[in-house]
């Protein structure tokens, strides 16, 4: 009894787990339960802006306060169920249920979650008006990382280029240093009160290089406006250097992406062998890349059937009562609601069987 107990609620947990996380292609529940809490954060970050607006916050107050605490609710809950869940990460699997909530919490996307629910507990039990509490409640705009594929693409190209960025500011520093001193050393006796110093020099440097010129700061002398122009210049080159690096990154990577199952896979797969041009590129536009950390758990033994996968890079394991096989690159996976026998049936690189 108790061990169909604990079966239960691993079983409710795994699945909220799929709901919350990573459910599987084409799960409605997951992609309502999305849908909802990107709505949900779109709603909160514009009441939050609107707010600010003194004439706004005094006729619309009960709705914004209505808002905040349905928002608060909702983060809470999901909050919780995320720490709940955190045993079925595939890097917390080897963890006790609450060694692995505390881990959850303190990676980035449990931070954010924290930070999505923290303002407004903070807002009550702290009488006083904070305006620190405004940033920390747009903070809940991170969330919506998790749910958009192009900004995960995004942290994933920063994180990649993050040396060549690196040195981007290196250089962007050093410029700003050099070029300050220079004009310091030129237009410091004409304008102690703006560019007496080095350091005020520089807030001139960052200000010309990033290409902005407020104009609160400006050169009198010809030799100070030459090391000016070369200051823009420089300011340009400064400024097209990350940009490039990550333009192409991220072209790159959404390249990839896009184009990660080919015309060539889907024609190759036994199943649609029959089928029509037009039909198979009706096909690859229901297909979306996706990626899987190392130990992770694509489906289970005795899941009902829900997708095709296609293994692009990698492989997968299969565990079966008296064997393991292994699945590679250019070897395709179908899992079948159901299937006559048991074990495995590799069929010209087609999985064609259940998981049993």
């Amino acid at each position: 009894m108790q061990r169909r107990e604990r079966r239960s609620v691993k079983d409710v947990r795994r699945r909220v787990y799929e709901i919350l996380e990573q459910g599987p292609v084409g799960d409605r529940a997951a992609l309502k339960v999305h849908r909802c809490l990107v709505a949900l954060i779109i709603v909160n970050l514009t009441a939050v802006i609107l707010e600010s607006v003194p004439t706004l916050a005094a006729r619309y107050h009960f709705w914004f306060d209505l808002i905040e605490y349905f928002s608060l609710s909702v983060f809470s809950i999901e909050f919780g169920l995320r720490v709940w869940v955190a045993a079925e990460h595939a890097p917390y699997q080897h963890l006790s249920a609450m060694a692995a909530g505390f881990k959850y919490m303190r990676s980035a996307a449990g931070i954010v979650d924290l930070l999505a629910v923290l303002p407004f507990w903070f807002a009550v039990l702290l009488p006083s008006d904070l305006r620190v509490l405004v940033v920390l409640r747009m903070m809940r705009f991170l969330k919506i990382t998790r749910y958009s594929p192009a900004m995960r693409s995004l942290l994933e190209v920063l994180n990649s280029e993050r040396r060549a960025l690196f040195g981007c500011i290196v250089i962007l520093f050093g410029t700003m240093l050099i070029t300050a001193a220079l004009m310091h050393l030129v237009e410091g006796k004409v304008q102690p009160d703006k560019l007496g110093t080095i350091p005020d020099a520089m807030w001139w440097a960052i200000v010309t290089l990033g290409t902005i010129g407020y104009g609160d700061v400006v050169p009198v002398t010809i030799l100070g406006k030459a090391i000016a122009a070369a200051t823009i210049v420089l300011g340009m080159v400064m400024i097209a250097l990350p940009v490039g690096i990550i333009a192409n990154a991220f072209a790159e990577e959404i390249h990839r992406r896009d184009f990660v199952v080919t015309w060539g896979m889907v024609a190759r797969v036994p199943l649609f062998s029959g089928l029509k041009a037009n039909e198979i590129a009706d096909i690859m536009r229901l297909l979306r890349a996706q990626q899987v950390d190392p130990g992770a758990m694509i489906v289970r033994r005795g899941e009902p059937g829900h997708s095709m996968y296609f293994i692009a890079a990698g492989e997968v394991e299969i565990g079966l009562p008296h064997e393991r096989v292994r699945l590679g690159v250019a070897i395709f996976s179908v899992k079948l609601p159901s299937c006559g026998g048991r074990g495995v049936q590799p069929m010209y690189g087609l999985w064609c069987g259940r998981i049993c």
